[in-house]
């Protein structure tokens, strides 16, 4: 197997957004972390929450060592009504204004249909569905004074071939579906509303590659069906939001891009 571990992007690899004002949620741990990493490190102004503050003071301080600069941050929940607004308008005013905002916070309560009560339910939607409609709300008025910008989702490709839990995937979808209808709605004010839909993502840690080292038989079984035999890592992803930042994607918007290296069922559980 190859090693997927993290490339640094080469001169003439830089992803074209240095100079631009950017908000990413989720921005202290997995797949957030590395988007916030990778557009410190091209040079964009960045603005991130995540539920607590250790996280982000410890993001901080890692950019901070590496000799970027420091994002504004604060801690919250983005399901909690007018935190997330209140920290993009913060935000908008620290910076003069946004060029971009990414909805990757996110997650799933509540395990199969018969366990999974309508809490579980409401709480996977608004995690997802809820904090990404609020957040685009919120950001319209400063993408559109910048003269337009861009949106990118972060959905799964649960969203669209399925597995377990059904909550999940619903909302997943929902995200999907929203980014293209946002695009026709917001395209007139030059705002580009994107999803990328990540494979299951091996993060240092996390289910894959605890399943990795801990039950290598299983982890062979679930990577044997992807053409590579590999998982997606989130560098992957994460250049793939930085681009969708950039300039260079200007022509793009309502589209959705699975980052999934081909992959089929979402989970050992799906298909």
């Amino acid at each position: 197997m190859r090693d997927n571990r993290e490339r640094r992007l080469r001169p003439g690899e830089r992803s074209g957004v240095d100079g631009k004002r950017v908000l990413v949620t989720g921005g202290s741990r997995g797949l957030g972390e590395q988007i916030v990493r990778l557009l410190a490190a091209d040079g964009a102004r960045l603005a991130t929450c995540a539920r607590t503050p250790e996280g982000l003071r410890s993001l901080a301080a890692s950019l901070r060592a590496e000799g970027y600069e420091e994002p504004f941050t604060r801690a919250l929940d983005v399901t909690e009504p007018e935190l997330l607004e209140g920290f993009v308008n913060a935000s908008a005013e620290r910076f003069s204004g946004l060029d971009g905002v990414v909805a990757c916070a996110g997650g799933a309560r509540g395990r199969g249909i018969e366990e999974a009560d309508p809490r579980d339910w409401s709480l996977t939607w608004e995690m997802n569905v809820g904090h990404t409609a609020r957040l685009v709300k919120a950001a319209t008025p400063h993408l559109r004074r910048a003269g337009g910008g861009s949106v990118v989702v972060i959905a799964s490709i649960s969203g669209w071939k399925p597995g377990p839990q059904a909550q999940y995937g619903a909302a997943k979808a929902a995200q999907i579906h929203l980014a293209a209808s946002l695009a026709r709605e917001l395209g007139p004010d030059g705002i580009r509303v994107n999803a990328v839909s990540p494979g299951s993502m091996l993060i240092p840690g996390k289910r894959w590659d605890r399943m990795r080292t801990e039950d290598p038989e299983a982890y062979a079984r679930f990577t044997a069906e992807l053409p590579r035999g590999e998982l997606v890592t989130p560098q992957e992803v994460a250049r793939v939001v930085a681009f969708l930042l950039s300039d260079a994607s200007s022509g793009i918007s309502g589209a959705h891009l699975p980052v999934d290296r081909a992959q089929n069922a979402p989970t050992p559980g799906g298909y």
